[in-house]
């Protein structure tokens, strides 16, 4: 039996320049749809958070938005949507969104994703979740954010094994087995034995 049921995808809120990133995010949002699961994302009719919704809307999916006041104020919100939740802040948006989701999945974005992205992933690193965190590189957009990822495990500010916690395919139906599979690393007191090695 699985244990995703929701995946929460970041992804931007502009459409980029490659038409095939909005593709990719209606597709992401129908297949996740076609599996059972619902989708969890940041809420918006625009740019590829919009597709992800659509896409997961044509596949009759459970979509939960999750916006702030000051974005549905502005007339962001997706009205379409199986649940729309409304937060006072960024910081509550990001909460509520790890907390109704079992899985992470990035697609192309700016700032806001990657924001949301390596949160995730800082708190999966010291243990505050155990829930998986993928990208989905779509024409290798996420190549030169790897490469800087590898750079910064070579530099010893990152541990190989915290680094190998992105799950990075360029398929969904790929990147959804790998996250089904996974278990975080086991490394032990590593903050205690960090805090031990400053003293």
């Amino acid at each position: 039996m699985s244990r995703l049921r929701r995946i929460c995808v970041y992804c931007g809120s502009s459409s980029g320049s490659d038409p095939a990133h909005r593709r990719a995010a209606h597709d992401l949002g129908a297949f996740l749809a076609r599996c059972g699961l619902g989708v969890v994302y940041g809420g918006g009719n625009v740019g590829l958070m919009g597709a992800v919704a659509d896409g997961a809307l044509s596949e009759n999916g459970e979509v939960i938005g999750v916006i702030p006041r000051s974005l549905m104020e502005k007339e962001l919100g997706h009205g379409g949507v199986t649940q729309l939740h409304v937060v006072g802040s960024m910081h509550e948006r990001k909460q509520l969104m790890v907390d109704l989701s079992d899985g992470f999945i990035a697609l192309p974005g700016g700032f806001g994703t990657l924001d949301e992205l390596f949160e995730t992933l800082t708190w999966l690193q010291l243990s505050f979740h155990d829930k998986p965190v993928g990208l989905l590189n779509v024409a290798g957009f996420f190549d030169g954010l790897l490469a800087f990822i590898s750079h910064m495990s070579q530099n010893g500010f990152l541990k190989p094994e915290h680094a190998a916690c992105v799950l990075v395919e360029n398929d969904p139906a790929a990147l959804l087995e790998r996250m089904e599979s996974f278990r975080p690393p086991d490394l032990g007191k590593w903050i205690e034995r960090l805090a031990a090695e400053a003293r």
